[in-house]
């Protein structure tokens, strides 16, 4: 799958809440002074520079050009990859990832990648959305492509798997998962759900005509208003899948 197109301007107005709740599996990680630190998708950088902060050695990755530059602005290694094409070999401490797992359904060929960077004895530390998350925003696009008489069964960017089929596929490339969690996290929207919806859920609009997105777009809002808009605040239904595994 071609890799998402993101503009570094959008994503900080309507997302800057990813990186922000990403502070719980930065803990997890818990890094330490000296150590060599991978941030898988990186994006803008703003967790890579957490990272580098409390005396890591981090170094980003990203297959966003724009992202890439907007994190080198901030004085990072950052370096434009995408996480199927990783080259390093036995070069990192860690590996850390934030809300980035879930835009690749080649899963088994990423995990190979940062296992093969990883040092022996190093760590994979990462959070996704999992099974069940924002089931229904992806119910509503799918049905509002329908009625519109689109096939909409490769609509969907997305790969939200169970902890069991996450932990096999860890497993079968030689990690040990010391721990694994799916989180349900329902999270408010600062951008609202149309701010969502162009953030992360072209994919689905780019199939309707570009004079007839905005009313698809609109639709959709209007199908998901009942249960995810109260008192003013579009509330969206997270389900993240958090873990943790050394490399053997």
């Amino acid at each position: 799958m071609k890799p998402k197109d993101w503009k570094p301007a959008i994503y900080a107005r309507h997302a800057r809440y990813v990186s922000d709740l990403g502070l719980p599996v930065l803990e997890l990680l818990d890094p330490r002074p000296g150590e060599r630190i991978l941030d898988l998708g990186c994006g803008d950088g703003e967790l890579t520079r957490v990272l580098r902060d409390r005396g890591s050695e981090p170094v980003g990755t990203d297959p966003s050009a724009e992202f890439i530059a907007a994190a080198r602005e901030l004085g990072l290694d950052a370096r434009e990859q995408d996480a199927r094409e990783l080259d390093f070999e036995d070069e990192f401490d860690a590996v850390f990832s934030n809300a980035v797992l879930h835009w690749i359904g080649e899963a088994d060929l990423v995990i190979e990648k940062v296992y093969r960077a990883l040092r022996t004895g190093g760590r994979f530390v990462a959070e996704f959305g999992g099974y069940g998350n924002c089931a229904a925003i992806e119910q509503a696009l799918v049905a509002e492509l329908e009625l519109r008489g689109i096939e909409a069964s490769t609509a969907s960017p997305w790969y939200f798997p169970t902890t069991d089929e996450y932990h096999d596929k860890l497993a079968a490339a030689g990690f040990t998962v010391r721990y694994m969690e799916l989180i349900p996290r329902p999270t408010p929207l600062p951008g609202g759900m149309l701010g969502f919806l162009e953030t992360f859920a072209d994919s689905f609009a780019s199939l309707v005509a570009p004079d007839r997105r905005e009313g698809y777009l609109s639709a959709v809002c209007d199908r998901l208003e009942p249960l995810h808009r109260k008192n003013d605040e579009w509330i969206a239904d997270y389900v993240r899948l958090r873990f943790e595994a050394f490399k053997g």
